[in-house]
């Protein structure tokens, strides 16, 4: 079992690398007020004026001014190379929910990487944030209240059935899967209710969505 490096009950906010808008760090930090940078996720921290509680991760990608400034308490380097400093992060923070920025912007392959740590890690309760939209791992029943028309995309990571209420297009019956047929572009007609056999399936919103997210998954206001 890993070592936990980061335990809080309050909501905490895991910055990446990629690149993030010092409003979007703002925002998420008024949320979630515990920082964690995922390795050079450190130096867009300290570039908005925030000290990380914690940097994680095989430091490949921090910049050598950056770590001079952080106390070598803070800098936890996980030297090994089987997982993304994405992984090593969510394996030694526990928080009851993790904003996620910097992860969903910049490289194509980095997102996918962070998808599939997002199935990988299903006892997080972690959403990432990009600059149009959200993403999480929907958990085996989710009831989500969002007004009509709003953008509605399920996007499976494995092949998987389900069962829903309140989108324009059903997915009962179906088996969706990365390989065949996705659930992307549907659309809110009412109360949104979801139901799945196995959690492999993520959801993504607008970004506007994120307030009624966070209470569906967590029940806060």
């Amino acid at each position: 079992m890993m070592a936990i490096i980061v335990q809080v009950r309050t909501f905490l906010t895991l910055l990446g690398g990629a690149p993030t808008a010092p409003s979007d760090l703002q925002m998420a930090l008024a949320l979630a007020p515990v920082l964690v940078a995922a390795d050079g996720g450190a130096d867009a921290a300290l570039a908005a004026g925030h000290m990380p509680q914690a940097v994680i991760g095989d430091m490949d990608s921090i910049s050598p001014q950056t770590r001079s400034r952080i106390d070598a308490d803070r800098l936890h380097h996980i030297a090994e190379q089987d997982s993304t400093d994405f992984a090593k992060c969510l394996q030694r923070v526990e928080a009851p929910l993790i904003l996620a920025l910097g992860f969903a912007g910049g490289r194509l392959d980095h997102q996918l990487a962070a998808c599939t740590t997002l199935v990988n890690f299903p006892d997080q309760n972690v959403l990432l944030l990009g600059e149009e939209d959200i993403c999480f791992l929907c958990p085996s029943e989710l009831a989500i209240d969002l007004p009509k028309g709003t953008r509605f995309s399920l996007y499976p990571m494995a092949p998987v059935e389900g069962r829903s209420t309140g989108l324009k297009y059903p997915i009962d019956g179906l088996t969706l899967s990365p390989a065949t047929r996705v659930g992307t572009s549907n659309e809110v007609t009412g109360p949104v209710t979801l139901s799945f056999e196995r959690r492999d399936m993520l959801v993504l919103l607008p970004r506007d969505c994120l307030g009624a997210v966070i209470e569906a998954l967590t029940g806060a206001r």
